[in-house]
């Protein structure tokens, strides 16, 4: 089909559509109803009726409701499938079952129209579990019919572009949804189990610190001053500590004004924990305990699949170095102190940036050559000071600060550290940032007055993690892609989008 031809068929399928709401209207029927009382789900009635052999009526009353997702017509028997949340039913449709309201109701109802239908469980002649129906409700009108013959979107860009199509369609695409809601679940009972308060802190900002990226900005009118959506949750959090509560968690999104590819999106949401009285260690514990308390909720095992390849989360977890790692790729010791760490980057096309110090090298070098090729799951640990301004430093190795990355699948899930608590330390950490403004660098982490001024009242000795939710969920859920575990994610508007078919 031609496109002029396929926008011609599309405006004669949306006339009939609003030529069916009229009618509907004229007959006294509203297209849009307030509510519906619905005694089952879908889900209910199968599992109670499971065992019914064909051809049998039963006594037992039900009230469903879902969309319209297949229509079949035999003269005066119409068939349709509707779709709740938890599955397809099949209704049974015949004049002598129906008042006489509902079945001219019948000739009104289309494809992805949502539809609530009382009658009796009964399994047909060919043994499908049915409802005949005594009344009909119109429950809502869809005045646009559903995409692509009723069976869904194929194209992925289109899956993501329109969404509650894919999920209005594509029963397997909700699993996702559902891996969300458990995963979450799994997080709070590990926390809470452990003594943790959730709590939650501002998502404006006055400094956009706590991470190293670039900030989206926005203007506050009455206050007249810039804020920053958060880049991280860390430094409210901190200050929590400060106040005594010693062990506090959020669940939160995040926003960084950055590119998207495979595992990053400017919108994610992350959960971010800290625990008086621990260092990275005690996190690296915590870390483990979420990972596989949602790996069992979600995947009921620690050993399944992603993307065609094992993944085991039993057992020991190796741990190796950020320096040890590199020189093991590089085949040559990479220390922090090399005059020649530019030419070792170049050596493997990396090209060295002028702003660039010893530990931005090294963490580049780490990223290029290693961390794709980390199956894991594997505690990646001390990183150079350089790049880890908020992480304590370390309390044997110079140059480094306690501060871990697990890399599960070639992907960093959770950065952990041992917490600076010094305000001096920290003070100069922030300034180490701000030279490398200075030199030009932009994506550096700003110096924060008001939060230095919570650590001088003194915060306790602490260990902190961040968790990629929606990297997490990449591999709980078996997808490739952010983009897939992200219900609405973003996209580059298209001008010539001629909408889903």
């Amino acid at each position: 089909m031609t496109e002029p031809e396929a926008g011609a068929r599309e405006r004669e399928v949306l006339k009939a559509r609003r030529d069916s709401l009229e009618r509907l209207r004229a007959a006294g029927v509203e297209p849009f109803a307030f509510d519906f009382a619905v005694t089952h789900a879908t889900s209910d009635v199968r599992e109670r009726h499971s065992t019914l052999d064909p051809a049998t009526e039963t006594e037992d009353e039900v009230s469903v409701a879902g969309r319209v997702v297949l229509a079949r017509r035999f003269g005066k028997l119409v068939f349709f499938t509707v779709r709740d949340r938890s599955g397809d039913l099949q209704l049974f449709s015949d004049e002598g079952s129906m008042d006489a309201a509902s079945f001219a109701l019948l000739d009104e109802v289309d494809l992805g129209d949502l539809v609530g239908a009382r009658g009796r469980v009964m399994t047909t002649k060919k043994g499908e579990l049915s409802v005949r129906v005594q009344r009909l409700t119109m429950l809502s009108k869809a005045l646009r019919p559903l995409p692509e013959k009723w069976h869904g979107l194929k194209d992925p860009d289109l899956q993501q572009r329109y969404r509650y199509l894919q999920l209005a369609t594509d029963l397997d695409s909700r699993h996702v949804v559902e891996a969300r809601a458990k995963t979450l679940r799994a997080f709070r009972r590990v926390l809470d189990e452990r003594g943790f308060v959730e709590v939650e802190t501002p998502v404006l900002h006055p400094t956009a610190g706590g991470a190293i990226a670039r900030p989206f900005v926005t203007h506050h009118r009455a206050l007249d001053v810039d804020l920053y959506l958060r880049i991280a949750l860390e430094l409210y959090l901190k200050r929590l500590l400060v106040g005594g509560l010693e062990r506090v968690y959020e669940i939160g999104r995040n926003f960084r004004n950055e590119g998207i590819d495979r595992d990053h999106n400017p919108e994610f949401t992350m959960l971010e924990a800290y625990q008086a009285y621990g260092d990275y260690e005690t996190m690296m514990d915590l870390g483990k305990a979420l990972v596989c308390g949602a790996a069992e909720e979600v995947r009921g095992s620690l050993r399944f699949t992603y993307q065609g390849r094992e993944l085991d989360l039993s057992g020991e977890w190796q741990k190796v170095t950020v320096l040890g790692s590199v020189s093991d790729a590089t085949g040559e010791e990479v220390t922090l102190d090399r005059a020649d760490l530019g030419a070792v980057a170049e050596r493997h096309g990396i090209e060295v940036q002028p702003t660039w110090g010893p530990g931005k090298i090294v963490l580049e070098l780490f990223e290029e050559l290693v961390e794709g090729d980390l199956w894991g799951p594997v505690f990646v640990c001390d990183f150079p000071r350089e790049v880890s301004p908020l992480a304590r430093p370390h309390r044997t190795s110079s140059g480094v600060v306690e501060h871990y990355d697990l890399v599960i699948a070639g992907m960093e899930l959770i950065p952990g550290y041992s917490e600076l608590s010094d305000p001096d330390e920290q003070r100069r950490s922030f300034e180490i940032q701000a030279e490398a403004r200075e030199k030009g660098e932009e994506e550096t982490h700003p110096l924060d007055e008001d939060f230095l001024q919570a650590l001088e009242h003194g915060m306790p000795p602490a260990g902190g993690l961040g968790l990629g939710v929606d990297r997490l969920l990449m591999i709980l859920a078996d997808v490739p892609s952010i983009r897939d575990v992200i219900v609405f994610p973003h996209h580059r508007p298209r001008t010539d989008d001629p909408g889903p078919r």
